[in-house]
């Protein structure tokens, strides 16, 4: 998720309690006030209609209006001293409506110049406030919902704004690619952290760049160096192998050397390759056809290990396996998987080699599984180690397959090794 999306989502759950809370309160609030100005309106009515009792008992005999009920109850004297005033809503019928009206009740009790008391029980109409109250309920829902609204536009438009620097520095990042040039960063802004932020950026991809520069001239010329020495050395070896004063044991030793230094000619070659993959140097690519790799490679090598006597089985489907990738590669990465269950077979085994239009599945005899944790590592060996293997070649298929979002997984199947490369 966006930073920009997460900050405004935020935001917006906080705003939207926030105001929901405001607004159940300012609508209790406003009840209570309105209440509060019906209450004190029956307490003033209440004290009028009693002044006109006290002046006129005939007032005790009457009942009010429409819109206003008053009923005089005569009490007694312990009641009318011990009374306590009350305030609540209720229900009167009325008969021209036909129909009961929600009315606002107050009852008090006063005493006559005669010594009796008598209980006051007015009762006010609240139609109109109900109704005003409801029309407030609307308006408020209403203006919730504007506030939100307007609130919320606001607030992802301001967010954009203060977030495009970091869109920008995000967009320059991912343009930066290795072995190429760091571009020109253009990200000005107010914002002090962004602006510290976008320099780190620059100056750690100036230093990324020089840092790959160096390690790049650092490989190949210790790969340059070495191959030199290690040619001249092997040259020597051969004439000094021509020597007819040698022994055979002398040229038992001669051989080994030679073949050692075949295998660090080898493994310099494949440092070189691995390292190169690792730091993206191969960035040409294009549509490369694996069951076309195959056909090419798979009569070579098998001319070549046609002493093991190994079954080969091909299977393919009607539309190749085809990959976007550097043709190098593809072909380095197709040969060490096939040479490896090659190479790894036993005598009179079975190869079976299979592409469906996403994969590619090399399957070989063995006799034991191998350790899946170290096998994609370098210098990663079997029991039964090789002699013309230098270790790297899984590691470099790996390598070659992560460079392209590739899966290459090893398993253990029926007695064969099984080496599935996926889209």
């Amino acid at each position: 998720m966006k930073l920009l999306h997460y900050t405004y989502r935020k935001l917006s759950l906080w705003l939207l309690g926030l105001m929901a809370v405001w607004g159940v309160l300012f609508y209790y609030t406003i009840i209570y006030e309105v209440m509060d100005e019906t209450d004190d309106t029956l307490e003033n009515y209440a004290q009028i209609i009693i002044n006109n009792a006290l002046y006129d008992a005939s007032v005790l005999e009457t009942e009010g209006n429409l819109m206003s009920f008053y009923y005089f109850h005569p009490i007694s004297v312990e009641e009318g001293k011990n009374y306590r005033d009350m305030f609540y809503d209720s229900f009167v019928y009325v008969e021209s409506e036909d129909e009961n009206e929600p009315v606002r009740v107050y009852r008090t009790a006063f005493c006559m110049p005669g010594g009796q008391f008598y209980e006051l029980e007015l009762m006010i109409s609240t139609v109109e406030r109900d109704d005003m109250m409801n029309a407030m309920f609307w308006y408020l829902a209403v203006l919730f919902v504007l506030f939100l609204c307007c609130t919320s536009v606001g607030t992802h438009l301001i967010l954009q704004k203060i977030f495009q620097p970091m869109n920008r520095l995000v967009d320059w990042l991912q343009h930066l690619h290795p072995g190429q040039e760091v571009p020109p960063l253009d990200n000005t802004t107010e914002i002090r952290e962004f602006r510290v932020l976008g320099d780190v950026a620059y100056n750690v991809a100036k230093r990324s760049r020089k840092a790959y520069e160096e390690q790049k001239q650092f490989i190949e010329n210790a790969s340059h160096e070495l191959q030199t020495p290690l040619a001249i050395a092997r040259g020597k070896l051969e004439l000094m192998a021509e020597s007819e004063t040698l022994t055979e044991e002398q040229l038992q030793e001669l051989d080994a050397v030679y073949s050692t230094l075949g295998r660090a000619v080898k493994l310099n070659k494949a440092l070189l390759l691995l390292s190169r993959i690792e730091n993206g140097q191969y960035t040409e690519a294009e549509d490369v056809s694996v069951d076309g790799i195959l056909d090419e490679l798979l009569p070579d090598l098998m001319d070549i290990y046609e002493s093991k006597q190994i079954d080969l089985h091909r299977s393919r489907e009607e539309k190749p396996f085809v990959l976007y990738a550097n043709a190098s590669l593809m072909h380095i990465l197709v040969t060490n998987l096939v040479k490896n269950a090659l190479l790894h077979n036993r005598e009179g085994g079975r190869l079976v080699v299979e592409t469906t239009p996403d994969s590619l599945v090399v399957r070989n005899s063995g006799e034991s599984p191998l350790d899946e944790q170290k096998l994609f590592h370098r210098f990663a060996h079997s029991v039964d180690r090789k002699k013309d293997s230098t270790g790297l070649g899984l590691a470099i298929s790996h390598a070659i397959a992560s460079n392209y979002s590739l899966s290459l997984t090893y398993r253990w199947e029926d007695g064969m090794h099984v080496f599935s490369l996926v889209k």
